[in-house]
């Protein structure tokens, strides 16, 4: 179990390589990395670096933390991320965003590569998160609670800030983006979905389903953090047509979809 005195440690490592406050944490999921070569004045900072911090294994995640500047705001940007596959408890997974939150940041813009479940969408599209059903099968917030950091009981009746959500949907008909808006359903992983799990999370109201992202949601939302959730839709997870899929092809629509994904991150930070 991670303490406050673990997030205030790694939270002193990473302000003493860095000037000044931070305005917008970005959390960048499977293949979408590039939009950390738009961030100016770059600092970097390996994971492993960190003090408490658990390093990525997954191919597509840099695992590094990148401060730096973007369209008039000081950025921190998590260039990969940890999943419960991987092996990690979810309190580490969420470790990070811990950090982040003893940063003085309280914008969290938290992306992910997703399959989509809803027959209107299609590969390549960019969704708004609007909300989740948590299907992992776990908690981070399990265990004991520190006060300090958030109450035991937090309210989740608006996980993804409706202003963001909102600032989103605008700033995408101003670039003439088009993007989907839905709820997105994690799972654990590391196997992709049968077409029976697909019917009945398809069922439950999913629109996308992924492996990251609500752990995260979570704790940033148990700090009273403002969180903003886009997937990128990296194949087509349709239960009565379902075709083989690997992480390969994965990482390939995702970096397909990179280009209007980079400019609506762009556009929404500099409105934010």
């Amino acid at each position: 179990m991670k303490t406050i005195e673990d997030i205030k440690a790694a939270s002193n490592h990473i302000k003493a390589l860095c000037d000044g406050g931070i305005d917008i944490a970005i959390v960048l999921g499977s293949g979408l990395g590039k939009l950390a070569d738009k961030i100016e004045k770059p600092v970097k900072i390996k994971y492993k670096d960190i003090p408490g911090f658990p390093e990525s294994t997954v191919k597509g995640h840099a695992g590094e933390m990148i401060i730096g500047e973007l369209k008039g705001k000081k950025i921190i940007a998590m260039n990969g991320r940890f999943h419960f596959y991987e092996g990690y408890p979810l309190n580490t997974i969420t470790f990070p965003i811990r950090v982040i939150k003893e940063l003085g940041v309280n914008s969290l813009i938290i992306t992910n590569a997703a399959g989509g479940m809803n027959p209107e969408f299609e590969a390549g599209d960019l969704m708004i998160i609007t909300d989740h059903i948590n299907m992992i099968g776990d908690n981070p917030l399990i265990g004991a609670n520190y006060d300090a950091l958030g109450p035991r009981f937090p309210d989740m009746s608006e996980a993804y800030k409706k202003e963001y959500i909102d600032l989103a949907n605008r700033t995408a008909e101003k670039l003439n983006i088009m993007v989907k808006n839905g709820v997105y359903v994690p799972v654990s992983g590391p196997t992709y979905e049968t077409s029976a799990e697909l019917r009945y999370l398809r069922f439950l109201g999913g629109d996308a389903v992924g492996m990251s992202t609500v752990p995260e949601v979570i704790a940033a939302n148990h700090m009273s953090m403002k969180v903003l959730g886009i997937s990128v839709i990296t194949d087509m997870a349709i239960a009565d047509n379902l075709e083989p899929l690997d992480h390969i092809r994965v990482m390939e629509t995702a970096n397909k979809a990179t280009e209007k994904f980079v400019r609506l991150v762009e556009g929404i930070i500099e409105e934010m």
